[in-house]
């Protein structure tokens, strides 16, 4: 007889949570249902995407007032919009009148005026106009205003909270990464690049690919290996809100720049890697930064907003173009065996094998610990 849905979550959170009782050298792989169960993945939606700090892009999309770009999260429609004081406001993107969606895409705006009945919202979210709605009993203008969402700025990176009754601030949950991404100065760095895709992955194959370098020599030999070779990889402390890992300069491998003054020799001749659990994933560069936004649309597919920042401020010099091709080029080799992993996932025999040592896969157990103390039993 088929197992449940309820059978299925059942497994995957008695997994994590005999996982938090294990002791460092006993960690291995998650089975393959904490991947491809849809069950499993509604849990994530509502526990961890409706709950947790999410992020969802970088001020440099929105520089100038009136400036606005839409997003997506486990199906609530946000604008993302700059008002005429500089602020930056994170609100629904449904109209309080019928439910349509108002705004598409990315542009500059006064106002947001919804194309089903011309209802009209200030840059704030405030409700300006309704048209012919003066009549109507009991209407107060000022009662219907856009929802606005918890906000908070991270190195100039966006991040979300739909919880609107959340209490808990992003900044205090990462404050002791401070000293490994201090002197890269990523929120002084100019935006340069920034794309969206869909990979037919799950979400989190693609946070724990980024979060380690196990893979950098053998799957990305022609682009990543002669710079930031597997075996030159080392853990990073990890807190209750995030994990990191540094990825050491092959000794043949020039200094990359420009890059800020201040960078230590180590610095220099480094990239820093975290994850801000659960979804945003970041690697800080002497030279450059890479994020990567990410959201699960199905089990299967993932939503990706990413983007390159610099020291460099011209989109369009060579050095910015080189560093954007690399970044497209190893992007490709993973998103091909990624792909190819969660075919893996789907076999009926896979059963999952132990993690690599700390300096490489290390992050990936403190994943699994941050998952076990919310998912699990008692999370």
């Amino acid at each position: 007889m088929p197992s449940s849905p309820q059978d299925c979550v059942k497994r995957v959170r008695d997994h994590l949570t005999a996982l938090r009782a294990l002791p460092r050298e006993r960690a291995a792989a998650m089975p393959a249902e904490y991947y491809t169960s849809p069950d499993f993945l509604n849990l994530e939606r509502d526990e961890l995407f409706r709950k947790q700090w999410i992020g969802i892009g970088h001020v440099g999309e929105i520089p100038k007032p009136g400036d606005y770009f839409t997003a997506e999260l486990v199906d609530e429609q946000l604008i993302v919009a700059r008002s005429t004081d500089k602020s930056i406001h994170v609100l629904s993107n449904v109209c309080r009148h019928r439910g349509s969606v108002i705004a598409r895409g990315t542009g500059n705006a006064k106002r947001f005026i919804c194309p089903y009945h011309a209802w009209t919202y200030g840059l704030d979210g405030n409700l300006i106009a309704a048209p012919l709605m003066d009549g109507v009993a009991h209407f107060e203008r000022t009662r219907f205003r856009l929802p606005q969402f918890g906000l908070e700025i991270w190195q100039g990176f966006i991040f979300v909270n739909l919880d609107r009754e959340a209490t808990s601030p992003l900044a205090s949950q990462i404050a002791a990464t401070e000293p490994y991404i201090r002197n890269y100065r990523p929120a002084e760095r100019h935006l340069l690049f920034n794309a969206e895709e869909v990979w037919q992955t799950n979400w989190k194959c693609l946070v724990e690919n980024f979060m380690e370098g196990y893979h950098l020599s053998p799957m990305h030999a022609k682009t990543l290996h002669a710079v930031t070779p597997t075996a030159l990889c080392e853990k990073l402390p990890h807190g209750s809100g995030y994990t990191g890992y540094r990825a050491n300069f092959s000794p043949s491998c020039p200094e990359r720049g420009p890059y800020t003054p201040d960078l230590t020799e180590k610095e220099r001749r480094s990239d820093v890697f975290y994850c801000i659990y659960p979804s945003f994933v970041v690697g800080f560069c002497p030279h450059f930064t890479l994020y990567m936004c990410l959201r699960p649309l199905t089990v299967d597919t993932v939503g990706i907003r990413w983007g390159i920042t610099g020291v460099a401020d011209d989109p369009n010099s060579k050095v910015v173009e080189d560093y954007v091709q690399l970044c497209k080029d190893f992007s490709a080799e993973d998103r091909v065996q990624l792909e190819q992993l969660f075919l893996g996932l789907k076999s009926h025999h896979y059963v999952p094998g132990p993690l690599a040592p700390d300096a490489f896969e290390g992050t990936i157990w403190d994943m699994l610990g941050y998952m076990a103390e919310r998912l699990g039993h008692g999370g």
